[in-house]
């Protein structure tokens, strides 16, 4: 059943500490028995839970909080639509050896064609490793002589929107990084004087 929230006991700490809700409804809302709540709130149960705050987890609604806490009759109910977390495991895919090229060939193409974008730009638009980029950068990649540089964007890796904000960002991060050590300079040549 996942009508019930994550951490229930948790979830219950807090509502009983933090909201004018009844036992009953926060019973009925952590799927518990409601002489657990009561339990909770005398502190016989659930010493040493933390309190587990619904509102921030995305469960409740401060909104539905205040509803219920109006209305004893009305039941909280579940926030499911941000609880909808995808479950799906990444599964290992097998790269057929003629496609294993294709991301250091685009890490190739960045660094030549863009060579302001960082390490850290490049692994994020290619879906490649800081080592590998690196390497290719220092030219000591294990497979160097056989690399050609190819666009990511041919192989789908990135768009050239993002290639384009990649370098823009990196371009305003030398401009400020030029103005510092300007500034850096004038400031210790004032202070020769």
């Amino acid at each position: 059943m996942n009508d019930k929230p994550f951490m229930p006991k948790a979830t219950a700490v807090w509502l009983v500490e933090n909201t004018k809700i009844s036992f009953k409804q926060i019973a009925q809302f952590c799927d518990l028995h409601e002489l657990e709540i009561k339990g909770i709130a005398d502190g016989d149960v659930a010493k040493g839970i933390k309190a587990y705050n619904p509102i921030l987890a995305g469960q409740l609604t401060r909104e539905e909080i205040e509803e219920c806490s109006k209305d004893i009759n009305r039941a909280l109910v579940l926030d499911k639509k941000t609880l909808d977390i995808k479950s799906e495991k990444k599964t290992n895919t097998y790269i057929p050896l003629s496609k294993r090229q294709d991301r250091p060939e685009a890490v190739l193409w960045l660094t030549k064609n863009c060579p302001q974008l960082s390490d850290g730009q490049i692994v994020k638009l290619v879906g490649s490793t800081t080592n590998t980029v690196s390497a290719i950068r220092n030219k000591s990649y294990w497979n160097s002589s056989n690399l050609s540089p190819k666009d990511p964007v041919v192989f789908n890796f990135c768009s050239v929107e993002d290639i384009k904000k990649a370098v823009d960002k990196a371009e305003r991060k030398i401009l400020k990084r030029r103005k510092e050590a300007a500034k850096e300079k004038k400031i210790t040549q004032s202070n020769e004087d």
